[in-house]
């Protein structure tokens, strides 16, 4: 019997981005392999339900990915607005009634599933700014002051909820996916001056006022981790001793000390990237870091061939989430930034994480499916 495939098969087939789906599915082996082997050490038993739990996140990612795909992007300009402010109410909601874990207050227990309505807030951000930044014609002068009011108060907003749960690295990232979108968009020269002013004038007065004691301390952490290698510069140093120790072929798959043997913390989610250092050394690392770049490159491509502005700005959003998210979560594992609970997108544990990137993707593919279509 023969499998026949009808023409609008055949079509849809032909515009999926192929080259932009390999590359999210091998980050995804790499992300298993590595969790397999950080949740299947000798004392691992209570965590090896983790990796059962990552596929079906998997499956499900790709099965929003999958349907996002199929449906038109142009849906999210009826739909951005409602979907801010479901994820603004639900911030609301896990300030006041969230759960506590690691003391912080981010997650709402379904008790199958936490959820995390900041990390689903970012895709949330992409969304309504690409609404709000594409109906602006500023191609030619930049966005002034009064163009720049509307984007910087949806912003400010779950910002400040978000800081109150405290969670420092989701708020920045909020402000670094929204801040590169706005760039993007482009602004004027004087407002650019303005606000690395305004931001050099801030540091000094956030240190004092705003940051808790244990913000101060991981900043003063990462510049002299040596100083208590027990306690606050534990993370960091371990991190680091998995990292170098890996060198560069790596100590191989499940083999790797400060990670089999539980030296390292949280190594099925922020970090992730030591356990692969570990394993499969510089060879590993930078085979990652290629994909990442070559990911990188088909979402900038996309992006440019757009058919609209509206489409061109979610690709840029989704592309500023999945680097920011990469650079800072690479940067504390080796030791160049500060350790906050930033996981590596595809790779890291975490079901509102792995849906959030994949409906991301699902975006930048179903702009890439309709891009030649006018």
């Amino acid at each position: 019997m023969e499998l026949s495939v009808s023409y609008e098969e055949k079509t849809i087939l032909k515009r999926l981005d192929w080259n932009l789906i390999l590359v999210i599915f091998a980050l995804n082996v790499i992300g298993l392999i590595n969790l397999f082997s950080a949740t299947h050490g000798p004392n691992s038993k209570d965590v090896e339900s983790l990796f059962v739990n990552q596929i079906v996140w998997l499956v499900s990612g790709w099965s929003v990915f999958f349907i996002i795909t199929l449906l038109d992007y142009a849906l999210v300009t009826k739909l951005a607005y409602i979907v801010y402010f479901i994820n603004l109410l639900a911030i609301v909601y896990v300030d006041f009634f969230g759960k506590i874990a690691l003391g912080a207050q981010r997650w709402i227990d379904f008790g199958f599933f936490r959820y995390q309505p900041s990390e689903t807030m970012k895709l949330a951000m992409i969304m309504v700014l690409a609404k709000v930044l594409s109906i602006k014609n500023t191609l030619n002068k930049g966005m002034g002051f009064k163009d720049l009011a509307i984007p910087l108060f949806l912003l400010i907003i779950p910002f400040a909820l978000i800081m109150k749960q405290p969670d420092l690295g989701t708020a920045m990232m909020v402000t670094a996916i929204s801040g590169t979108m706005i760039l993007f968009s482009r602004v004027r020269k004087h407002i650019l001056v303005s606000a690395i002013i305004l931001i050099s004038v801030s540091i000094p007065l956030a240190w004092k006022y705003v940051l808790h004691d244990y913000q101060k301390n991981r900043v003063l952490t990462f510049l002299t981790p040596e100083n208590d290698p027990r306690k606050t510069g534990y993370n960091a140093l371990q991190s680091k001793y998995a990292v170098g120790s890996g060198q560069f072929f790596g100590k191989g798959f499940r083999k790797g000390t400060q990670s089999q043997l539980e030296f390292l913390p949280e190594r099925h989610t922020d970090f992730i990237y030591s356990v692969l250092s570990e394993e499969h050394g510089f060879v590993g690392s930078i085979t990652t870091i290629g994909l990442f770049c070559i990911l990188f490159f088909l979402i900038i491509r996309i992006a440019f061939q757009a058919r609209d502005k509206f489409g061109a700005l979610l690709s840029v959003g989704v592309l500023s989430y999945i680097f920011w998210h990469m650079f800072v979560n690479m940067g504390m594992v080796i030791g160049l930034l500060p350790i906050v609970g930033v996981p590596l997108p595809l790779l890291s544990y975490g079901g509102s994480s792995m849906l959030t990137t994949m409906a991301g993707l699902g975006l930048i593919s179903s702009v890439a499916f309709r891009r030649y279509l006018f």
